[in-house]
């Protein structure tokens, strides 16, 4: 018996003592199961059959999720997806004192549920002489093979079944992770939907010209979308896809996408949101929330490409955006100067390092925004912000549990959470993306 779902989306039960996490099986449903894997206190199932059926059941638009579980909820119908992770949110703000009676607002649902993902990056290998390109199913080294992925833009998925091809047709090598032999390790693509232009980066373990010109020029032959093919360097060990290294071998440099009111360069290398319709409404919301007038100055720590500072550009006086990427900042600068956002200010480095040299910059009552990734951020930037004292900090998530324990700590700092705002930006998976806004708490006073 399925009682509930884990914050990854795995339903859990119990057999016999131990737990039982099982992708794909939904709270109040009776299933049979695979072990796969048995620990002293946990069993991770794989499902064989549903013999009670939940009403929030509806019907997988996809036939290899079983095997691939890289949308754990895509069995769920998607108002029951919206509950669980608003329901998510909540939780997390709950389980800490000071934001148990945060209001959370009902979750922006997405209008596309599925051709929405944009970006993708995919592992290449080949097992018994055949090429497969996907992902390394849960928990293990094997590539599941996603040819037709519908979360993937159409496009994605076109490009991935010609480089498939294209591979076994002139002998690729493939690399092997436990011979650490071979050319081709992953494949990355994004794609620019307004424009329906793709950008594609072979992550090699070494540099080499011949074999990648050839396959990218068949690749463009068949797929004229592509407009650009890079090669990207990356010979060390382990499961970071990307070297330090890039060379442009066809096309343009860097592809150009629309997310909202805004153009954005970006590069092979650079983070960008995997859904442009939730990512418009979350510049959308923070602007609104930012409230900036003109002569106001504001800053975006972990800034990227610069959607959202270039957002707030349109408001006010002056935006600094701080971003770890040098290419990021690069493709940031080229997108303040594409978009005419002259009061745009970009600088590479650590958030940690910066921020404490914007004290004779951001005069008291400025507004900051924070955009950091899963893991949050570190205790020195929330301290040194705070000292800054902005009339108003929005912070952009991507983790409930990193979000709550990062607004605790703001709280202890001065900063109240007034509302947190829910975003679907990645339907049939289990991740919740949350803008929260914050403002000084009101300073207490002394008796006499």
């Amino acid at each position: 018996d399925i009682n509930r779902l884990d914050d990854e989306g795995l339903g859990i039960g119990y057999y016999q003592t131990k737990e039982v996490l099982i992708a794909g099986a939904l709270p109040g449903e009776k299933v049979t199961f695979a072990i796969e894997h048995e620990g002293q206190r946990r069993i991770i199932g794989q499902l064989r059959k549903v013999l009670r059926k939940s009403v929030e059941r509806g019907v997988p638009s996809c036939q290899r999720a079983q095997d691939c579980q890289g949308c754990s909820l895509i069995a769920m119908n998607y108002p029951a997806q919206l509950r669980f992770k608003e329901a998510k949110v909540r939780r997390h703000l709950s389980n800490r004192t000071p934001l148990a009676e945060v209001p959370v607002l009902p979750i922006l649902e997405a209008e596309q549920r599925l051709g929405y993902r944009t970006n993708a990056k995919l592992v290449m290998a080949k097992e018994r002489g055949e090429v497969k390109i996907g992902l390394y199913r849960r928990g293990s080294h094997a590539v599941v093979d996603i040819a037709d992925c519908p979360l993937h833009h159409p496009l994605i998925n076109r490009i991935v079944a010609v480089v498939k091809e294209e591979i076994a047709r002139q002998d690729i090598y493939l690399y092997n992770p436990r011979s650490k032999r071979g050319l081709l390790r992953y494949l990355t693509i994004k794609v620019a939907p307004a424009a329906n232009r793709a950008m594609v980066t072979f992550v090699c373990a070494e540099r080499n010209f011949r074999d990648l010109t050839h396959l990218g020029k068949w690749l463009m032959k068949k797929v004229p979308e592509v407009v650009s093919v890079q090669q990207n360097i990356n010979s060390a060990e382990g499961n970071v896809i990307f070297g330090r290294e890039t060379l442009k071998m066809l096309g343009v440099p860097d592809l150009i996408d629309q997310v909202g009111e805004i153009r954005l360069r970006i590069a092979p290398t650079s983070f960008f949101q995997v859904h442009n319709e939730q990512a418009a409404r979350i510049y959308a919301q923070v602007r609104q929330w930012a409230g900036l007038k003109p002569g106001e100055i504001a800053v975006d720590l972990y800034c990227g490409i610069g959607g959202i500072a270039l957002n707030l550009a349109q408001d006010a006086g002056r935006v600094i955006g701080i971003e770890v990427s040098e290419e990021a900042v690069r493709n940031a600068r080229e997108n303040a100067r594409m978009n005419e956002r002259n009061n745009c200010v970009f600088i590479a480095g650590d958030a940690a390092e910066l921020i404490h040299d914007l004290a004779g910059e951001l005069p008291p009552g400025s507004v900051a925004v924070l955009n950091p990734p899963r893991g949050g951020c570190a205790e020195e930037v929330l301290t040194e912000l705070a000292g800054l004292a902005p009339r108003t900090i929005i912070y952009v998530s991507c983790n409930p549990e990193t979000l709550a324990r990062d607004l605790e700590l703001l709280h202890r700092l001065g900063y109240g959470t007034e509302a947190v705002q829910p975003v679907d930006m990645f339907p049939q998976t289990p991740h919740v993306e949350s803008i929260a806004r914050l403002s000084p708490l009101p300073k207490k006073t002394e008796r006499l």
